[in-house]
């Protein structure tokens, strides 16, 4: 937009599951370049493995090999690739029922980005990645095989072998953030060190951002108030677990803060002071960015640190936490 507040935004973070014995095994096997399905007590052979047979519920038994070939069962065009897409020119989602299964396998398959190479019954091959660490993706997709020339076996690209224990999950959504008129004048302020929210004509509340309406009067809350820079920690945590994008090395405190002059706590960073002497009711300041970095986000703000005041007590800021 012509004045900037359009911006992209991402929600990601990074989690380990454990994966259990049948498909811990199956994923290991992935990692040596190696196709797994399990067999049934009535004989069937799933590919993937699940840990129950879906018909009876019975547990599934001994690992099967299967593939690295298979047949094209369903599939979908994918004429505009995505980033993280395990291809980069147009291909096939397509179910893949690899050779000595009586399950498909979900993949990709490649036909040189053109559609009319993807069809019911082609018969294709395993396309492995160079380096696998033992996760789907170390299949990097089918590609088209003609049923009579072997088909190479990868190599382990590692001397252990055995089942994948943990399986890191990236979890990623990407939203492109277009901010409306009440968000836009709590931004632009945070660019000029001020601090804006909306106050209700009714019930006299200040809120931060500022927004519509009053979500308890239900009218129209856009009377702007500039509040202040120092205010009250309402509640806190201490950060002792390190993540991907932490600000700092924990230990640290998150914390709300009830800037003065509003009804609502905004949530940010409090820095100079141990994180064990944090604590409800105590009063802070904020610490700006230099003017040359003020920005309109709330990362104008670098943190907030101690003020010297006194501590305010509970019931002051109780119908606040």
């Amino acid at each position: 937009m012509d004045d900037g507040f359009e911006a992209p935004y991402r929600l990601e973070y990074t989690y380990r599951r454990s994966t259990g014995a049948v498909i811990g095994r199956f994923l290991g096997a992935l990692r040596d370049g190696r196709l797994e399905g399990v067999r049934t007590a009535g004989g069937r052979v799933l590919s993937p493995p699940l840990e129950y047979d879906p018909e009876s519920g019975e547990d599934v038994g001994a690992p099967v090999d299967v593939g690295p070939g298979g047949v094209v069962t369903t599939w979908t065009w994918v004429a505009a690739p995505r980033p993280d897409h395990p291809v980069a020119r147009p291909f096939a989602w397509a179910l893949v029922r690899l050779d000595g299964a009586d399950t498909a396998m979900l993949h990709a398959v490649d036909v040189g980005g053109e559609p009319g190479g993807i069809r019911t019954g082609l018969r294709v091959r395993a396309r492995w990645r160079a380096e696998r660490t033992g996760t789907i993706r170390d299949l990097e997709c089918f590609v088209p095989h003609d049923g009579a020339t072997p088909i190479d076996v990868a190599r382990p690209t590692t001397e252990v072998s055995g089942p994948v224990a943990l399986l890191p999950s990236p979890v990623r959504l990407d939203y492109t953030i277009i901010a409306g008129r009440h968000l836009r004048t709590y931004l632009s302020g945070l660019a000029k060190k001020r601090i804006v929210g909306g106050r209700c004509p009714r019930c006299r509340k200040v809120y931060l951002p500022p927004r519509g309406a009053c979500p308890t009067c239900g009218v129209p809350a856009d009377h702007e108030v500039e509040v202040r820079d120092t205010g009250t920690i309402t509640t806190f945590c201490i950060i002792r677990i390190p993540f991907d994008a932490a600000p700092f090395p924990p230990p640290y405190a998150a914390v709300a803060v009830l800037l003065d002059g509003a009804d609502m706590p905004i949530f940010h960073l409090v820095r100079g002071i141990p994180p064990e002497e944090v604590r409800m009711g105590m009063r802070v300041r904020a610490t700006w960015v230099p003017d040359a970095e003020l920005a309109p986000t709330l990362a104008s703000i670098r943190w907030f640190e101690p003020s010297g005041e006194a501590d305010l007590p509970y019931e002051s800021i109780e119908a606040h936490l």
